[in-house]
Parts: C-alpha cells; sequence; structure tokens
C-alpha cells in the first residue's frame, strides 16, 4: 500500500490491544513563562477580571509542567515573554509545525494579536525557512491537532473554517473538520487531545468529550476513532482534555483523575499538575505548550 493510499484508510481499519506496551517518544516543545500573566480582559468564558490572579503562583505551576516535561526526556526551549501580553504564556495557539513547515497564527482577539509576530521571529531566528504567516484567523494548535496521518481541525468559535484550507496547502497534510459547539471548549484543545499518534502498522489514539462537538462532527469522530477514550462533563470542566501526551505518559490537570484511570486501563501512565491558577485564564497543559514536529 502506498502512502497516499494508507492516508485514505479510516483510523478505524486497524484494531490495538487495549493493553498493547505504550511506548513514549521524545518530544520538543516550545513554552512562553508567564512572566507578565494577569485576566485584564475576558475572551472566553473562564476568565473573570473581577477574580484574584497570582502571577507568581501561575509561574511556580508552569516551571512544575515545564520540569515534568523534562524529567520524561523531552526538549523545552523556551521564548521569551513580552510585556501587556498576558496570554503569550499560551504558545500552543502561535503556531502549527508539521515536518518542519511552519504555520503562524492570526488571532481573532485584538488583545492577543501582537503575540503572532513573537512567535514568527523566534522560529526564523532559529534557523526555520519554511515560515508562513496566515491570511485567515488561526489559532494553531488551539485548534489544530496532528493525529500522525490526519490535522484534524476545530472551529466554530476562533479559527476561521477557510484556514483549514489553507492549512492543508501549507503544511501539505490531509485535514479533517471539526465543529465546536459549547463555548466553554472554545478551542479545539480543550475538548479533544491526541494519545499516540498513528504508524504504518497503528492507528491513532485519541481522547475527547462528545458534547463539545455538533452531531455531525461526533458522528465522523465515532466512525474514525471507534477506540478512542470518551471524556465526561467532569473531566472536560477541569480541563482534562487539554492533555499532552507523548504515547505513553499523559500530562493532566491534578483533578482530571476519572479520565486518568481510564487512561490507565488502556496502558497510558497519567502524570498529574497543577495548573488551576493558569486555567482562570482558559488554560491547561496542552495550551502551555506548542509541538515542534521535525
Amino acid at each position: 500500500m502506498s502512502k497516499e493510499q494508507r492516508l485514505l484508510v479510516p483510523e478505524s481499519s486497524h484494531t490495538v490491544d487495549s493493553m498493547t506496551t505504550r511506548v513514549p517518544t521524545t518530544r520538543r516543545y516550545l513554552m512562553c513563562p508567564p512572566r507578565y500573566f494577569a485576566v485584564d480582559y475576558a475572551i472566553n468564558p473562564w476568565m473573570d477580571p473581577a477574580q484574584p490572579v497570582s502571577t507568581e503562583r501561575a509561574m511556580r505551576q508552569w516551571r512544575e509542567l515545564r520540569d515534568t516535561y523534562r524529567r520524561l526526556g523531552h526538549t523545552v526551549e523556551e521564548i521569551e515573554p513580552q510585556p501587556g501580553l498576558p496570554d503569550m504564556v499560551f504558545a500552543a495557539n502561535s503556531g502549527t509545525v508539521v515536518d518542519g513547515r511552519v504555520l503562524g497564527a492570526k488571532f481573532r482577539a485584538p488583545q492577543r494579536a501582537a503575540e503572532a509576530a513573537h512567535f514568527r521571529r523566534w522560529f526564523a531566528e532559529h534557523g526555520y525557512r519554511d515560515i508562513v504567516m496566515p491570511s485567515y484567523v488561526n489559532e494553531a494548535e488551539g485548534d489544530f491537532a496532528w493525529t500522525g496521518r490526519l490535522l484534524l481541525a476545530g472551529t466554530g468559535f476562533r479559527t476561521d473554517p477557510a484556514a483549514h484550507a489553507e492549512a492543508q496547502e501549507v503544511l501539505g497534510v490531509p485535514v479533517l473538520s471539526l465543529r465546536l459547539t459549547d463555548p466553554r471548549y472554545y478551542h479545539l484543545d480543550t475538548a479533544l487531545f491526541v494519545l499516540s499518534e498513528a504508524t504504518d502498522t497503528t492507528p491513532a489514539q485519541i481522547a475527547y468529550y462528545p458534547e463539545a462537538f455538533s452531531a455531525g462532527s461526533r458522528r465522523v469522530l465515532a466512525r474514525l476513532f471507534p477506540d478512542a477514550v470518551l471524556a465526561t462533563a467532569a473531566d472536560a470542566e477541569c480541563f482534562g482534555l487539554n492533555g499532552v501526551s507523548d504515547g505513553r505518559n499523559v500530562v493532566l490537570p491534578r483533578e482530571a483523575t476519572g479520565l486518568g484511570e481510564r487512561l490507565v486501563a488502556r496502558g497510558y501512565e497519567p502524570v498529574f499538575v497543577d495548573i488551576s491558577e493558569l486555567r482562570k485564564a482558559g488554560g491547561g497543559p496542552k495550551c502551555c505548550t506548542l509541538e515542534i514536529r521535525k
């Protein structure tokens, strides 16, 4: 079977034993310290400028997350935060990298617009030459999830549907559109994440919260990922679907114990971290983590 033919085979065409030994793969991440973290405005339902926020506590939680990745054997690079950009800590929203190609971001909220240029500059200064800044609103890995075979692409609240076709042209990978319908889960990465990427012999596995998606998108996900881990409302409300997996170790908010138990039953190892302060701005582990795929 050719590579092109494999791309057209549904994820459900393979069977994976739920107790298969999971093998982690080393990842490379880009993160931004929350030195200027604050909730000065509200651009999602989780943000309340009237509630107190501790930048010091956010920094401690961010360092714990960064150090967790390093303990797991991953490489973490850092971009310098900028004053006046309190959400720059959520690096996942600022770029999508597949096979070394970089698709930048274009934010819907004017408060975050300046972040895109800082991340573009970081990639340029670190030797990336294939960098494209989008024409359409595109909040990067907030709404794009790479399965190893398909780029799952969210829309409904932030990323423009036209950005999905643009991502396919720029990154050269097939893109599948999914519609989000619950404003609490305004980005795809608050409602779905990839547990293990597809290979030539095994399908991708994902976890997701079905109620965050339109009826049609739920049917598509059920067809393509029949072995998915389905999350509950409690999992979603603590940002459990904003997890980060290396194929075995799954970094989750410490409250996501129910999801953690279901992952253990599938052979994964949950690693819990405290993101309670960062969650006040609508962020979790994945929001803070941009994956660089070469």
